[in-house]
């Protein structure tokens, strides 16, 4: 055959395997409101830039009628292309070809564009939408599986590690978007779960639906298996370009630089906080009136709200953002948020990502239910994560910085590079009322009046302790600040600290309170 023969044959090869399971398949992946795999990959990445590979790779099984099966491309796209012309590696489940599931040659697919991720120090982005394992391949699909997995614990702090929720990820398939570092889901169209509503049935006898098991909602809700929820998977693409645009592309190196921007005219920050210090107030307006352009771009909204993670950027480079939120269980720890501040608080450490901390908050949630959900271990999470970060390090304290509370966000004691406050900080053990209740609880007995004598004490205490400066005399407190130097004092502690050099005991590596 001549070159230009040849060529042809390629083409037309090419064409026939890019249809993945047939034109049937497509328009029932249509039909479910989802996108093909290909459609996907070329929606998230800039245009012209997707190179594929391993487009001819063929299954090898041979039992159960598989020998004469043809399955194109064995059910995942692999390939390389760029986001804001940056470079990243992605693997995307067809599930047009046998419901995407994962046999030995599949799982060799995606292990391959894992290993050329961490080689090249790119971003790996999965898109995963599969039936699971695939039956007829038995203990091979298995094996691909912990391939995987072994993959995403050595990539692990190596390189952005992103996994897309688009379709059904069930059985073993779900702990390899649990060990990435973010998760995306859609509405609708997101199913992940370990065991499948019918099993539950056949077990428990309870009826539920895919959904009320393991859809989004409930993901980015109930569970915090999910970082980011979208409504439609256009909507899912946009979120994780800009997600990209915030990272580094790997642990070596820092995020994109972007012009700085002053925030937008709004609101002053002297403004947000009330008068009345029992009032709440929404924290996201205190981050947007500190971040370049006002813009945070927030992780895990739907989860743990009582606390607040996410990205801005801060003179044109990015930063981490924990700030406790007054409005949802007036900011206090618990066992939910300290989980997803801790993992937040390592995950920007791992990548050269500066955090600061904005404070306000009354402690760890006290109750039954949370002592006995763990809230000793969860909670010393973040402390374990803020001891370990050896990034540079802001706390910001707003109001209230009660008890163990204190502590953990990022106190001098757990080495913050920098620590301010504003002149209505509270620093103390716990809240004056409580506290005058202990302290003055034989003066308050003894009163003729009891209750006038309690306000009394609770004003007393309030003017000891209600204030950042007994914490500042011992160097707690680096500077008390108006809060309209809260950016600039921010930009010049993060300028002070960017050739930071920290010396730790030589090990291995610590055991956290997992």
């Amino acid at each position: 055959m001549s070159l230009k023969s040849n060529v042809l044959d390629l083409r037309k090869r090419k064409k026939e395997v890019q249809k993945g399971g047939g034109d049937k398949a497509i328009e029932q992946q249509a039909k479910m409101g989802k996108l093909t795999a290909r459609e996907r990959i070329l929606a998230l990445l800039d245009k012209n830039t997707f190179h594929e590979y391993d487009l001819f790779v063929e299954h090898t099984a041979k039992d159960f009628g598989m020998e004469s099966k043809v399955l194109h491309g064995d059910g995942v796209i692999i390939g390389t292309g760029t986001i804001h012309d940056k470079p990243v590696c992605i693997f995307a489940q067809d599930f047009t070809v046998a419901g995407g599931s994962l046999g030995l040659m599949h799982a060799r697919k995606i292990t391959k564009i894992m290993d050329h991720a961490l080689k090249m120090c790119v971003p790996l982005i999965g898109i995963n939408d599969s039936g699971g394992a695939r039956i007829q391949e038995g203990v091979n699909s298995l094996a691909g599986y912990g391939e995987i997995f072994f993959r995403n614990t050595l990539a692990s702090g190596v390189i952005p590690q992103i996994s897309v929720i688009l379709g059904p990820c069930a059985g073993g398939a779900v702990y390899s978007p649990a060990l990435t570092d973010f998760v995306f889901v859609v509405e609708d169209i997101s199913k992940m779960f370990i065991t499948g509503p019918g099993v539950i049935k056949s077990v428990l006898g309870e009826e539920i639906s895919m959904e009320e098991l393991g859809g989004a909602r409930v993901h980015a809700e109930i569970t915090g298996n999910a970082h980011f929820y979208a409504k439609t998977e256009m909507e899912c693409f946009e979120q994780i370009k800009k997600l990209i645009s915030f990272i580094p592309r790997n642990n070596l190196r820092k995020a994109m630089h972007f012009p700085p921007k002053a925030p937008l005219k709004g609101k002053k920050i002297e403004d947000i906080l009330p008068d009345d210090p029992r009032m709440p107030y929404d924290m996201r307006d205190i981050i947007k009136a500190i971040v370049d352009n006002s813009d945070f771009f927030e992780v895990m909204e739907y989860f743990a709200s009582n606390i607040i993670i996410g990205f801005g950027r801060m003179d044109g480079e990015t930063v981490g953002f924990v700030a406790n939120q007054p409005m949802v269980l007036a900011g206090v720890l618990d066992t939910d948020s300290s989980d997803k501040s801790a993992r937040f608080i390592r995950y920007c450490d791992a990548f050269n990502i500066p955090i600061v901390t904005i404070e306000d908050l009354p402690g760890y949630l006290p109750g039954v239910d949370q002592e006995h959900a763990g809230v000793i271990r969860h909670g010393a999470k973040i402390l374990y994560a803020y001891s370990e970060a050896t990034v540079p390090k802001v706390t910001v304290i707003i109001r209230k910085a009660y008890g163990g509370g204190y502590i953990a966000m990022n106190s001098r004691h757990l080495r913050a590079d920098f620590v301010f406050a504003w002149p209505t900080a509270e620093i103390a053990v716990m809240g004056p009322d409580g506290a005058a209740n202990i302290v003055f609880r034989k003066e308050i007995a003894e009163a003729e009046n009891p209750e006038e004598m309690r306000q009394q004490k609770i004003q007393e205490y309030k003017e000891k302790f209600a204030n950042p400066y007994i914490a500042a005399a011992q160097g707690y407190i680096d500077e008390v600040i108006e809060p309209k130097e809260t950016r600039s004092r921010i930009l010049h502690a993060l300028k002070v600290s960017e050739n930071k050099s920290i010396h730790l005991p030589k090990k291995k590596h610590g055991i956290p309170p997992f």
